[in-house]
């Protein structure tokens, strides 16, 4: 039985969100089990938009080959594969970056992804670690972001304390009876 035909993406919008085609973009660094792809990321950043269109698209070689050398023992393929594969990719938000330039030997770059899993929509928020290995850049380490507490700037109304908008009546029995 011959295999379904694979669909052509070259002309399919990149997933890291430059508004370029894949193929011209993130794409082009794909490495495959054959070799490497045409070419390297040339900044830390490029690396960081590159490793996320490799998730969106399930091109698992280049996650793997892109892991620096002295940090793959961290890597669990068969997860990466699975989160690959079982996530719906939404988009990549560069945050920041710090070094990771052309003449820099580290960088780091601060990401939020974006993807859904079984309908619930999440988001990857990491400061990746980035370092170069033989003049390439490698994704060393990542440290995740969580979400800043929420901080009031009022202070909290009681259940008995006056209505704030001026009623005249209890919180509970206004603006807080609606929701209760």
């Amino acid at each position: 039985m011959a295999e379904p035909a694979q669909q052509d993406r070259s002309t399919e919008p990149c997933p890291c969100g430059s508004g370029q085609a894949a193929a011209a973009c993130c794409a082009r660094y794909f490495a495959t089990e054959a070799g490497p792809g045409e070419a390297w990321p040339p900044t830390a950043e490029a690396m960081m938009r590159s490793r996320y269109s490799a998730y969106a698209l399930g091109a698992i070689e280049h996650i793997m080959a892109t892991h620096h050398p002295d940090a793959t023992s961290d890597v669990d393929r068969k997860s990466t594969e699975q989160w690959s594969r079982e996530a719906k990719w939404l988009g990549l938000e560069i945050v920041s970056t710090q070094e990771g330039g052309a003449l820099d030997q580290s960088g780091e770059v601060e990401f939020i992804a974006r993807y859904e899993v079984n309908g619930t929509p999440l988001a990857h928020h990491e400061k990746a670690q980035f370092r170069r290995h033989d003049g390439r850049w490698y994704y060393f380490d990542g440290q995740m972001v969580r979400a800043r507490p929420v901080v009031r700037d009022q202070p909290k109304v009681g259940r008995n304390d006056p209505c704030p908008c001026g009623s005249g009546t209890k919180y509970k029995k206004c603006h807080g009876a609606a929701s209760a």
